[in-house]
Order: structure tokens, then C-alpha cells, then sequence
């Protein structure tokens, strides 16, 4: 067996848990199986992680951190919000279709660290590193575009992904690429209609007084757009 530095070792056991448990499920992907996929002994993977836990939590940074770099694409110096929150939608999609299984084992690990107390964080970073990533894109845009958000970034951010998990646990249940992809659409639609150009926050007196951040709080003299009926409740 080639001798790798720890860190390289650890990689690739983590690629290892993450294939057993994408085809076998969470419970699957016992130490026994994790090391007979990367062909080592048991005694390299108890060396690189305490116990099945520490690798469960490594599993989902690594999933999670995947999903945002496939997921965003480089945004462009100048373009219209709605190009933009398209453009990341098909990006977005086409990476969900193409990883059903690691879709499906991140909602596992959900699960999972709420079943377990000593893997609660692991749900919790889940999130709170998504939110954040949420929160990128949306500045990106507002960089791009020229553009402020009507409603708090943060809000904004939390819509997305609870949007983005709810079509996508619906597509793992039916299999329907169609209703999935048109339901995330609509809903970039509707992101799209939350963008207010920056020259009209100053004909409304919502500019930035005080040091706020652009988009980073209520704008109150900007009316909320109208939207579909099955949209509006989830912003």
C-alpha cells in the first residue's frame, strides 16, 4: 500500500465514503465498507478519523462546499439581474440532475445530524455555509447588475435555499425533471422582480443614508411586487 501524507489519505477515504454512501445510503457506508472501497485496512481509516462520526461531518463539507462551487458560475462584470439569476439557475440545475446521488445523501446527512446530537453541527454547517454562499451571489448581482435587493440580502438568501432544497427533495421523490426545472424557474423569476436598479432607490429616497448597505435592510417606500399566488409565500 503507497504511503500518502494524512491529509491526501484522508481525501481519498472521504471520496470513498462519499461513493459507498451515495450508492448505499448513509448506513452503508460503514468504516468496513469505506475502507474495502479504497482499498486500505481498517486501521488507516481509523487513523485518519476518530470514528464514523468525524467522518460523516467531513463527508458533508465536502458535499456542501462541491455543491456551491458547480453551483454559481463566475458572474460576468456587467448584465441584467434577470440574465444573471437565470444563467446561475440552469448552472444550478444541470448540477442537481447530474449528482442524484450526493443530492440525495446530503439530505441524509440532515437528517441524520437531527437525529444524533453529536452530529448536529454537521446541519448546521450545512446551512449556515449555504446562507453564506446564497449571500455571495446576491451581492454578486447587485455588483453586476447596479442593482439593490426590495428585501433584507439575508432573507433573500434563506429563500433561496429553502426554495432550492424543497424542489429539489420533490425531484428525488418523482423523478419529474420538468415540474422541477419550471417550479425553479418561476421562482427565478420572481428573485429576478426583487431587483431595484439603483438610480431608481435615489428617485425614491431609498438610498443608503447613514452607512447602510446597499440591499442590506427593508427598503420601506418600495412597493413589493405583484407575483403568482403559489410564489409569493415563499419570500
Amino acid at each position: 500500500m503507497n504511503r500518502l501524507p494524512v491529509a491526501e489519505r484522508r481525501e481519498q477515504l472521504i471520496e470513498a465514503a462519499l461513493s459507498v454512501a451515495s450508492r448505499e445510503g448513509i448506513d452503508g457506508a460503514t468504516v468496513r465498507a469505506v475502507a474495502a472501497e479504497a482499498g486500505v485496512s481498517l486501521g488507516v481509516v481509523h487513523y485518519c478519523f476518530r470514528d464514523k462520526d468525524e467522518l460523516l461531518r467531513a463527508m458533508a463539507h465536502t458535499i456542501t462546499e462541491r455543491n456551491l462551487g458547480r453551483g454559481v458560475a463566475e458572474m460576468p462584470e456587467s448584465a441584467p439581474a434577470r440574465d444573471l439569476v437565470l444563467g446561475v439557475l440552469e448552472e444550478l440545475w444541470s448540477n442537481i440532475r447530474a449528482t442524484r446521488g450526493p443530492q440525495l445523501l446530503t439530505y441524509e446527512l440532515t437528517t441524520t445530524s437531527l437525529r444524533h446530537p453529536e452530529l448536529r453541527q454537521v446541519g448546521v454547517d450545512q446551512y449556515v455555509v449555504s446562507w453564506a454562499a446564497a449571500e455571495r451571489f446576491l451581492e454578486e448581482v447587485e455588483r453586476a447588475a447596479g442593482i439593490v435587493w426590495r428585501v433584507p440580502r439575508h432573507t433573500v438568501a434563506r429563500t433561496i435555499i429553502a426554495t432550492i432544497d424543497g424542489f429539489s427533495l420533490a425531484w428525488l421523490v418523482d423523478g419529474d425533471d420538468d415540474a422541477a426545472y419550471q417550479g425553479l424557474r418561476l421562482f427565478a423569476e420572481h428573485l429576478a422582480s426583487l431587483a431595484l436598479p439603483i438610480d431608481e432607490t435615489a428617485l425614491l429616497g431609498t438610498g443608503t443614508d447613514d452607512g447602510d448597505e446597499p440591499g442590506a435592510d427593508v427598503h420601506p417606500l418600495v412597493a413589493a411586487p405583484t407575483v403568482p399566488a403559489g410564489v409569493s409565500a415563499l419570500a
